[in-house]
């Protein structure tokens, strides 16, 4: 089987996988914000937090309860990186001390769902940082991610009241009846097949068969590495992430991977379906996400077989970056589905990819991540993005737009233009700066278009929440730090609050009975209308930077 063909068949797998979960996992995580029950733990929890369970928030009260939770797991997160040289199990490396810089973007990072990461994690990191910060974040703020969600959909779902859910049941619920049980039997089968899950530092010596020795720094690596994908976190236990082979042993654990950081949020859309009360609007928006995210995926991979130049078209593709256990089709997949997502875990190295095959991944980060996007991330921008449509669509033919019986009205589409703008700002006025303040071009390894590409992918990604990197630059610096600090905090929490905003200003309206100008928005014609002003309204604002960077290097 060449490589051309084992990449379809795996690509088509990954594929008719998540199709088959669509449907029961989505149900199953309705019923999971929909139920009125609580469990024993559950009700042991709000009675330690002080949270009346029964007790709904507008969406003022729930953007402060995501900003305060979140500000204190910074908070929380900074100072335990700067005092792990005190606390068991940490490295006895005196070079792992932090710099309050590096310790402020990284408890940023993981508080945001980014996991931008400007170190080493297995020389820089004790375990119990490792497990009782990075990776307790990696459930919560994902939980955080699917609150947010689950609150629009009520918006959309709810009439006539300004209640959008209580934030701290939802958070509870997504994390122990959702995220808890699948990331506990991944993590059982990355261990079988042979991902690392101890307890052992990096003080594990071997004779290697040269005759010289090697250090093993092990670890609980396969708990970390099944929330880091389910949750769409990305944050690796090793520097060298997913291609390491202690986190990634094989094609299949490989597949596996590509497999978690999808599942859930190609499943929410049912989850939203189910919720309005029309499960073909659940379809639609899956359909969306689909069609994007194959798009995609065929692009990536064309562009990667297909290398640019003599010598690599000759041998076929070139390896450069790429692992030999995963190949580059398959490279390729994972490199597409990470950036598709708000994951940033990678198997290869991106900073090698083709110009234009690296030009795909910033262009699926730049499009807000939402095919199918980040866990509950993908679903509020998609949604937000299908409000934008029906819009345009009301200017057309001279009516108010309506989507789901709710006006859109110039309040709504003010604060879905906000979500849009955000991103954008952040990444250009992010790069713009980076390039042109005095000492920050040193950061770069390379000069020219690929130079910029590297700093265009950075504020991308941070801006974003992604938190994948072209390599190339030096980010562990006093200034990148701050100011990627500040985009992923910035790029997290203003959009949230937008959304959270249209949810309550969707709540408080009634129905809007169909009519004969109502446009339909479960049929095929709705669904490309939606791919297309994704593409158009990205294409529009990134397309002079992307010309300048990986463009203008596929040229030259």
């Amino acid at each position: 089987m060449n490589t051309t063909t084992a990449g379809i068949v795996f690509l088509a797998s990954l594929v008719i996988a998540l199709a088959l979960v669509h449907i029961p996992l989505g149900d199953y995580m309705y019923r999971v914000y929909n139920g009125t029950k609580h469990s024993r733990v559950e009700r042991l929890i709000y009675r330690l937090i002080g949270v009346k369970p029964g007790v709904e928030h507008n969406w003022a009260v729930y953007a402060r309860s995501v900003l305060a939770f979140s500000a204190v797991g910074i908070l929380f997160l900074f100072f335990f990186q700067l005092l792990q040289g005190k606390l068991p199990l940490h490295l006895n490396d005196p070079g792992t001390e932090l710099t309050p810089e590096l310790a402020w973007n990284t408890a940023v990072s993981f508080v945001t769902n980014t996991n931008w990461q400007n170190y080493s994690g297995e020389s820089t990191y004790g375990h119990l940082v490792q497990m009782g910060g990075l990776a307790v974040q990696n459930f919560v703020s994902a939980a955080v991610g699917m609150s947010v969600a689950i609150a629009l959909v009520r918006g959309f779902a709810r009439t006539r009241t300004g209640d959008l859910g209580n934030f701290w049941v939802d958070l509870v619920r997504g994390t122990i009846r959702i995220l808890l049980p699948i990331s506990f039997l991944a993590a059982i089968v990355l261990v079988a097949g042979g991902a690392v899950q101890n307890f052992v530092l990096n003080d594990h010596v071997i004779d290697t068969v040269t005759g010289a020795q090697q250090t093993l720094p092990g670890g609980p690596v396969a708990s970390q590495e099944a929330i880091k994908d389910l949750g769409t976190n990305g944050g690796g236990f090793y520097n060298v992430n997913s291609s390491h082979p202690f986190e990634n042993p094989s094609t299949w654990t490989n597949w596996l991977e590509i497999f978690l950081l999808l599942v859930i949020s190609f499943s929410l859309p049912r989850t939203f379906g189910r919720m309005v009360g029309s499960t073909k609007q659940g379809f639609a928006i899956a359909a969306v996400m689909g069609t994007i995210a194959m798009v995609s995926w065929s692009l990536t991979m064309f562009f990667q077989l297909q290398h640019h130049g003599t010598v690599p078209t000759a041998v076929g593709a070139s390896m450069e970056g790429v692992e030999q256990r995963f190949g580059v089709a398959n490279s390729a997949v994972f490199a597409a589905s990470t950036t598709l997502t708000s994951t940033g875990s990678v198997d290869s190295f991106h900073d090698s990819y083709t110009s234009l095959g690296g030009a795909m991944l910033l262009f699926n980060m730049q499009l807000g991540e939402v095919a199918p996007g980040g866990v509950g991330s993908g679903l509020y921008g998609m949604l937000i993005l299908a409000v934008i449509t029906v819009f345009v669509a009301g200017l057309m033919v001279g009516r108010t737009p309506e989507y789901l019986g709710k006006k859109i009205t110039p309040r709504e589409i003010k604060l879905a233009a906000a979500y849009f703008l955000v991103s954008p700002l952040l990444v250009l006025i992010g790069t713009a700066c980076a390039m042109a303040l005095p000492g920050q071009r040193e950061s770069m390894l390379n000069s020219g278009p690929h130079g910029l590409s590297e700093v265009l992918y950075a504020f991308t990604s941070a801006a974003n929440n992604n938190g994948s990197a072209f390599a190339g630059l030096t980010g562990n610096t006093e200034w990148f730090n701050t100011a990627l600090g500040l985009a992923m905090a910035f790029g997290r929490f203003l959009p949230m609050i937008f959304v959270l905003a249209l949810a309550g200003s969707l709540a408080r309206q009634g129905t809007t009975p169909e009519s004969i100008g109502t446009l339909p928005t479960h049929r095929p014609q709705f669904v490309g209308m939606v791919v297309g002003v994704t593409v158009i309204l990205v294409a529009l604002t990134f397309l002079p930077a992307l010309a300048l960077g990986p463009l203008a290097e596929g040229i030259h």
